[in-house]
């Protein structure tokens, strides 16, 4: 900019800014053609003293009151500018902030046509750090007010006033101390772009913002938005170039590109595999790949695949054995609610393993009235870490099985009432099953930032996982499973599941299953049953990844 520009006049306003090369200047001349001195004027001169303003303000009076406020700020006299606003001491310690934390050392100001009270302004300031120099432009406004007491025309002080997306409790500052990009990669070593994983994009964006100033990159000078603890929440301008940081996810690529390819075409899905012995995420992906991750943040009710948990607790509780006979009747009726199996079918003389492969709900049921209200929340929490908080590196929602009383507690033993899962979850807790203890599932090593990981208050008992493989397995050769399983050989088991939800034709389908050390976990709503259509997805993504 020149040393100084023209006079320019802006909705019968005049205003001059002096260049930047210079101290900002700011000046304004009234409407009447008398040239403000920077002060407040007062239009009710002869008004007895000490008597304050009222009504409403004036065209001029919001002209004035912006005209000094703004030639406060743009001389640098902080103190002058905070003493015209209604709160001096926040708009003090705001102002010399922005100048010293920000680096701003000039400013100009032009100002806009006012709209009633409020008057728009444009801003170029010159921000230097160290050997960086930029010119910062942007828009911002502020609003004149009456000041309480003395009914002064002043600025009602916001700390957009000087950012249009500074909010209070935030400050401005330029450094090098920002969050670098990052460059995500899998277990590996190999880059994890968005482009090529776009079911990725949302996680890698947030893993950025959680672990770029961990890693080995470089932010560059950068001015930000920060909160009072210092964390970026906004990056405003960028002085120089960044140096993106390496950061390793536990991301298996191959089983990552079979989880994509598993759900692509699909109206909606989700998939998620773990690692039982170290809860290592080794892919994520849903359908369509971009919007809301309901792999690792959606809450849906899990429907049968929830059996792996309540057979666990009543396994657990001497209800229940693979091979002993258990109950599997066409209705039972609960808590004045009458349940039935899918297509009212009945087991005669059967077993608790056979209920359990051919996913018998009245055989659960059944075992309602022998069972304490907060039986499940704690073997779903205290076995299966469910709904304990796990810090896996990114967003994630933990599992919810609520305390519940009657047909609801109840309907909770099949997967029903308020328990709510992700295929996240219910890949856990396949996991939990293969290794006989939760491992809490992660994305990112612990160790990068020292977090603990979330720890099950007990393992499994060795009888109780004894059992529960037992029953998997038998799903999974010759039960509701057998079909999506149908070839795999070693250690393997699988459950599915159709949760009803109101207001669809068709159930939520589920299906969670291991081999080996790879569990998996997905669920494709409105779809039908989950051997026919979340078991496909789950095996693909098996295959791969075994």
């Amino acid at each position: 900019m020149r040393d100084t520009q023209k006079m320019a006049v802006i909705g019968g306003v005049a205003a001059a800014v002096v260049g930047l090369t210079g101290v900002g200047v700011y000046a304004l001349v009234g409407s009447d053609g008398e040239e403000s001195k920077g002060t407040v004027a007062a239009e009710d001169e002869g008004k007895a003293p000490g008597k304050a303003k009222k009504g409403p303000l004036s065209p001029r009076e919001v002209r004035t009151a912006a005209k000094a406020f703004l030639g406060a700020w743009a001389d640098g006299d902080t103190k002058k500018a905070a003493a015209l606003t209604d709160d001096s001491t926040a708009a003090g310690k705001a102002l010399r902030t922005f100048r010293s934390k920000a680096h701003v050392t000039k400013v100009a100001v032009s100002p806009k046509a006012a709209d009633g009270e409020k008057v728009p302004f444009d801003v170029t300031a010159r921000v230097a750090y160290g050997q960086k120099r930029s010119a910062w432009n942007y828009d911002s406004a502020l609003e004149i007010v009456r000041a309480p007491g003395t009914g002064e025309p002043v600025v009602d002080w916001k700390p957009s006033v000087l950012h249009p997306e500074l909010k209070d409790g935030q400050t401005v500052k330029t450094d090098e101390s920002g969050t670098p990009p990052v460059t995500a990669v899998d277990r590996d070593g190999s880059p994890l772009s968005a482009d090529d994983h776009p079911a990725l994009a949302g996680v890698i964006s947030d893993l950025g913002k959680r672990y770029g100033d961990k890693t080995d990159g470089s932010p560059g000078v950068q001015t930000r938005i920060v909160d009072a603890k210092g964390k970026t929440k906004d990056v405003l301008r960028q002085l120089s170039k960044p140096t993106p940081g390496k950061l390793k996810t536990t991301i298996d690529a191959k089983a990552q590109r079979a989880a994509e390819a598993a759900v692509r075409g699909k109206e909606k899905a989700s998939v998620v595999a773990v690692k039982p012995s170290t809860g290592e995420i080794l892919a994520i992906a849903n359908s369509p790949a971009k919007g809301f991750n309901s792999a690792l943040q959606g809450s849906l009710a899990p429907g049968s695949t929830m059996k792996v948990v309540s057979s666990a607790m009543l396994l657990d509780k001497g209800l229940a054995s693979p091979g002993k006979a258990h109950p599997c009747p066409k209705y039972f009726t609960y808590g004045g609610w009458k349940f039935q199996n899918d297509d009212k079918f009945e087991i005669k003389n059967g077993t608790f393993a056979q209920s359990f492969a051919r996913s018998c709900n009245t055989a659960f049921i059944s075992q309602a009235p022998k069972l304490k209200d907060d039986d499940l929340t704690k073997e779903a929490r205290d076995v299966f870490g469910i709904g304990l908080n796990w810090k896996t590196g990114t967003s994630t929602f933990d599992g919810r099985v609520p305390v519940q009383s009657d047909a609801q507690m109840a309907a909770s033993l099949m997967g029903q009432g308020g328990v709510r899962m992700n295929p996240l979850n219910m890949a856990s807790v396949a996991a939990t099953v293969q290794n006989g203890t939760f491992k809490q599932p992660y994305l990112v090593s612990p160790s990068l930032d020292k977090r603990s990981l979330a720890k099950a208050p007990r393992s499994m008992k060795p009888g109780v996982h004894k059992d529960l493989k037992s029953l998997m397995k038998l799903t999974a050769t010759s039960g509701t499973a057998a079909k999506p399983m149908a070839g795999l050989g070693g250690d393997f088991g699988a459950k599915t599941g159709s949760a009803e939800v109101d207001g669809q034709k068709k159930p939520n389908a589920w299906f969670t299953a291991y081999s080996g050390d790879v569990a998996a976990a997905a669920v494709v709503p409105e779809s039908g049953h989950g051997n026919e259509n979340a078991g496909p997805v789950v095996r693909k993504v098996l295959d791969a990844a075994g």
